[in-house]
């Protein structure tokens, strides 16, 4: 008899066979056991086999969980039929009669295996039969409904979910010629190709929305099988409450009773941080209104009050995407709907992304004179990137056309088409560009105008990258943003900041300590003689030690020193030796230490431990820009991410007769975004354009040859 995915059917290619030989005592049962097995061995094909009694089979299933769920599914293969009956009728039976005892360790075992193998719909690289919203969900749900009758009727939504991912996972084990559930970046193109689709986006897609659907049934199922198993005494029984005109109040859960009031229901539940009810939400969907054009205030007040309920607000606004009601209300959402992000900068699929951005900003509402434009701007401040072209064009675009809709006035459908249109200018200035220069503020103030869009634009950063991912948001980047932020409110209020700048600060930095390597956690600083070089030459051997930068900068002091302060982190968690690190930066400063070679062999080792992070590798490119500032030229570098980047960029800039005066470095995921205030050996701005020129490709030769070098 096969069992598990053979009994079921549903096997994918490389699957163990996994078979119980069922008999009623035979003497002779090993030597038919034999008979059987060895052949499927010398075939090279995996097997998971047992042989057994049906008394056997029932004893083993009632001390392991898994044994019983793969009787379960039990399914003769060949013999005598009221054997396999009677085993199969038996196993059923046992399941049933012990479903107080084995539906807990099941649950258990689901969120366990959740938080092991995370969320299939947003992870760049999904298992698709274990994570929460995969496979085994399905499979544990159909055993669950066995045991139950709570689940009747239930689950066949997820019929066509579950086909999806057992499409995808049986073309994945085709392609790598092996059982590989976990669906990797150099396979997702060829999955794609081999099923049909468009690209490796659209599959992600599909991916991403089953797997929503399976997660988003399995939770309301063991809810559920958690009720059914309290019994009459542990739930909660109350009389309907009117919450609002078609809404109600019943055992804990928010009921629609109305389709006019599905809105009014969706923000009910979110700001009572109580479940929506599906039933009654299934119920009314397909009658549900959408708002008339333009929106009227209750319908616009609705949804803001729905984002600004915070955290409680996610369940419901998945529980009305898996309804299509978000569509209804905003049909631009159908665009950003399961579109992936892939590379690990980003953990979530875009739709999920504007979800948490909005959650988030629901936490900063005070700090701003409008909080409903900040929850509205957070929601569609990357609506473009379901559109073609560049997503902050596209979003300004759609915005311009949907605020109006909603029933924004023209002075604030302004100010959320500039939130979208400058959602990234303050990171980006704030991570690149030497806020001390008067010109950066200056800048920054000429394009958000006041005072009150610059607020709100502060807060939609912070809201944005804490919804981004664990890269994207860190107390130097949210430093780093303050300053900007108080230098620019002081521009526009008239006013001059008297705190000193970076480099001042650094100046003082460098008065405070003598020369050498000093360490404070992951922050690195070195002062020494200015020459040229150093910077790359101490980017270099950080590298060497397996430590990634994350930031530098970099100043002169008054004494014809240079401090430089890196913030590091180990590439592979193993702490750093510091002492090494300053005796390897003493011996490359005195010409001791053959860099380039260590480098390359770091590279090579390297190179067995890396994984890619990003389904495409962007092109290197260098932009100089002259107006950044008006003592420097601002040289920034966009290039995938690697071994000693850094070191190559700095070394070419040096080649060319350049001086690092200041550096930003930030690595976003896969790739690394740094700018270089940099001049010439006359501590002049660089402006002849054949120069300029030479510089660039400089640069650009140096990251090619290193990549061909392996370094």
């Amino acid at each position: 008899m096969a069992v598990g995915s053979h009994g079921r059917g549903d096997a994918a290619p490389h699957s163990d066979l996994d078979l119980v030989l069922v008999h009623r005592g035979r003497r002779d049962i090993k030597v038919v056991a034999d008979r059987l097995w060895y052949p499927i061995w010398d075939s090279g094909i995996g097997l998971d086999h047992s042989v057994r009694t049906v008394k056997e089979a029932l004893a083993v299933a009632d001390g392991d969980l898994k044994a019983m769920l793969g009787l379960l599914d039990v399914r003769l293969v060949a013999g005598d039929p009221a054997l396999a009956d009677e085993l199969a009728s038996k196993v059923a039976a046992q399941w049933r009669t012990k479903a107080k005892r084995w539906l807990p360790a099941l649950a258990e075992a689901v969120a366990h295996r959740h938080e092991r193998f995370g969320e299939v719909a947003y992870l760049l690289e999904p298992d698709l039969k274990e994570g929460s919203g995969g496979l085994r969900d399905v499979h544990a749900l159909w055993a669950a409904a066995r045991a139950t009758p709570v689940l009747a009727e239930r689950l066949h939504c997820l019929d066509q979910p579950h086909c999806r991912l057992s499409a995808v996972r049986a073309a994945l084990h085709r392609r790598a010629g092996k059982c590989l559930d976990r669906l990797l970046l150099q396979e997702q193109d060829g999955v794609a190709e081999v099923l049909g689709f468009p690209g490796a986006d659209e599959l992600m897609a599909e991916v991403s929305a089953a797997a929503r659907t399976i997660a988003y049934t399995s939770d309301d199922g063991w809810e559920r099988v958690a009720a059914w198993l309290a019994g009459p005494a542990g739930r909660r029984r109350s009389a309907d409450r009117p919450v609002a005109p078609g809404v109600q109040l019943r055992d804990g859960e928010i009921v629609v009773t109305d389709p006019a009031g599905w809105l009014r229901a969706a923000v009910a539940a979110a700001q009572m941080g109580v479940p929506l009810d599906r039933t009654s939400l299934a119920a009314v969907a397909p009658e549900a209104p959408a708002p008339p054009d333009p929106w009227p205030a209750p319908w616009r007040q609705n949804l803001v009050a729905l984002l600004g309920a915070g955290p409680p607000a996610l369940a419901v606004l998945e529980a009305l995407d898996q309804h299509d009601l978000l569509v209804r209300l905003l049909p631009e959402w159908e665009a950003v709907r399961y579109r992936p992000q892939r590379n690990a900068y980003h953990r979530f699929t875009v739709d999920r992304h504007l979800w948490e951005a909005a959650i988030q900003a629901a936490a900063l509402t005070r700090r701003v004179a409008r909080p409903d434009l900040l929850l509205v701007g957070a929601l569609l401040h990357d609506i473009g990137k379901g559109y073609p072209g560049d997503h902050t064009d596209a979003g300004v675009e759609v915005v311009s056309r949907l605020a109006p809709r909603i029933g924004f006035p023209p002075a604030d459908v302004a100010v959320l088409v500039d939130l979208v249109r400058h959602h990234l200018l303050l990171p980006d200035v704030a991570t690149r560009r030497d806020l001390s220069d008067p010109a950066t503020a200056n800048a920054v103030a000429a394009a958000v105008g006041d005072v009150s869009t610059l607020e709100l634009l502060a807060a939609l950063t912070e809201a944005d990258s804490l919804a981004t991912g664990p890269a994207a948001w860190s107390e130097w980047k949210a430093s780093l943003v303050r300053e900007l932020v108080e230098r620019t409110r002081a521009v526009l209020s008239g006013r001059r900041i008297d705190a000193p700048g970076l480099g001042e600060a650094l100046e003082a930095v460098g008065e405070g300590v003598g020369e050498g390597v000093h360490v404070d956690g992951n922050r690195c600083t070195v002062v020494a003689p200015d020459r040229p070089g150093l910077f790359s030459k101490v980017a270099g051997v950080l590298a060497l030690h397996g430590l990634d930068v994350r930031s530098a900068t970099v100043a002169p002091d008054r004494g014809g020193r240079a401090v430089e302060v890196f913030e590091v982190e180990p590439a592979f968690d193993r702490p750093p030796r510091w002492d090494k690190v300053a005796a390897d930066i003493e011996a490359v400063l005195a010409g001791r230490l053959a860099l380039e070679s260590r480098l390359a062999d770091r590279a090579r080792s390297y190179a067995r431990h890396y994984r890619r992070t990003a389904a495409t590798t962007p092109a290197p490119r260098v932009l100089v820009d002259n107006t950044a500032s008006a003592r420097a030229t601002v040289v920034e570098v966009r290039a995938p991410d690697g071994v000693a980047v850094l070191h190559r960029i700095t070394a070419a800039l040096a080649a060319c007769g350049l001086d690092v005066r200041e550096a930003r470095v930030a690595t976003l995921g896969h790739e690394v975004v740094d700018a270089f205030y940099v001049v010439d050996s006359a501590g002049a701005k660089v402006t002849d354009d054949t120069r300029l020129a030479a510089i660039e490709e400089a640069v650009l030769a140096r990251l090619a040859a290193g990549s061909a070098a392996g370094i």
